[in-house]
């Protein structure tokens, strides 16, 4: 998992595309993204500040890239079995949600967990941000 800001204050297209080489790189399984928002009273307001539009941009762009890696990372877990800390009942009957170790979203069917559990699941498929899961346990 990794945290990402885009458009900080003097951010050149070369800082940028060493952003989009690492996550390449690293392969990101999942990530959160955002544009640089100014915070007044901080030494990066003072900064020379980058268009809106090329914030925007960019965030675009690293969220295409961090969308593709996690489609494939996901794909990649089909018929691995992973261990599930339950967070909640899901919107089916019988199905929890949680997180896997590696911080994927899960919906779990057949755990009869509650809560807090950690179960063993095996990954059945997977969604647009998400992976549908079986509990083995």
């Amino acid at each position: 998992s990794g945290d990402f800001i885009v458009g900080f204050p003097e951010e050149t297209e070369e800082d940028f595309q060493a952003t989009l080489d690492l996550i390449k790189a690293v392969e990101y399984g999942q990530a959160y993204s955002f544009k640089y928002s100014t915070r007044p009273g901080t030494p990066a307001a003072e900064r020379p500040q980058l268009l809106e539009d090329v914030k925007s941009e960019r965030l675009q762009r690293l969220q295409a890239l961090l969308s593709e890696q996690q489609k494939k990372v996901q794909l990649s877990m089909v018929g691995r079995e992973v261990k599930v800390l339950l967070e909640k009942p899901g919107r089916l009957e019988g199905q929890m949600v949680g997180k896997s170790q590696y911080l994927h979203a899960v919906h779990v069917t057949g755990s009869g967990g509650t809560v807090g559990d950690i179960v063993r699941a095996r990954i059945l498929n997977s969604e647009k941000n998400s992976l549908g899961a079986a509990c083995v346990e």
